[in-house]
C-alpha cells in the first residue's frame, strides 16, 4: 500500500511540475510577442516594461547596444530606418534555471515591396520580482548556402 502512495504522489508532483513549466513557457512566448508588438508600434513604454535596465543587444550589423536607454533608442531608430512588418516566431524555449530562459525565434521583416529579410533572434529572459523580462537579444543573419 505504501509504495503505491509514493508512486501516486510522485506522479502528481511530476504533473504539477510539467504544468508549471508549460505556464512558464507560455510566459516566455508572451514576452517575445510583447517585444514584437512594442517594436511594431514603437511603444517605448512597453519596451521599458519588458526589458531589463542592463539589457544588451547585438544586432545583425554587428552593433552592440548596452543598457536600456541605448537599446530602446536603437530599436526605435532601426524601426524607422528599416520599415516593414516585423514577425517573430518562437521555435524553442530552453530553461537554464527556473528564473533564466533562452528563446530562439525566426525574425522576418516584410517590406512594402514584398521582399523579406529573414534572421534568427535569441532572447535571454530573466525572472525579476515574478515577472519575465528580456536581458539580452542576439540577432543573426542566416548562414548562406
Amino acid at each position: 500500500m505504501l509504495p503505491k502512495f509514493f508512486l501516486l504522489a510522485g506522479l502528481v508532483i511530476i504533473n504539477l511540475s510539467a504544468a508549471a513549466q508549460d505556464d512558464q513557457t507560455k510566459a516566455i512566448y508572451k514576452l517575445v510577442d510583447n517585444y514584437s508588438l512594442a517594436r511594431e508600434n514603437r511603444d517605448t513604454m512597453l519596451l521599458k516594461k519588458i526589458l531589463t535596465a542592463d539589457i544588451d543587444q547585438l544586432v545583425s550589423t554587428g552593433e552592440w547596444r548596452y543598457g536600456l536607454q541605448s537599446a530602446v533608442k536603437g530599436m526605435l531608430e532601426s524601426s524607422a530606418t528599416s520599415p516593414g512588418t516585423r514577425t517573430l516566431r518562437v521555435e524553442r524555449v530552453r530553461f537554464l534555471r527556473k528564473d533564466l530562459a533562452l528563446a530562439d525565434a525566426r525574425y522576418d521583416i516584410r517590406n512594402d515591396d514584398g521582399t523579406v529579410r529573414s534572421m534568427w533572434s535569441s532572447f535571454t529572459a530573466v525572472r525579476q520580482d515574478g515577472t519575465w523580462k528580456i536581458s539580452a537579444i542576439r540577432n543573426m543573419l542566416p548562414a548562406k548556402k
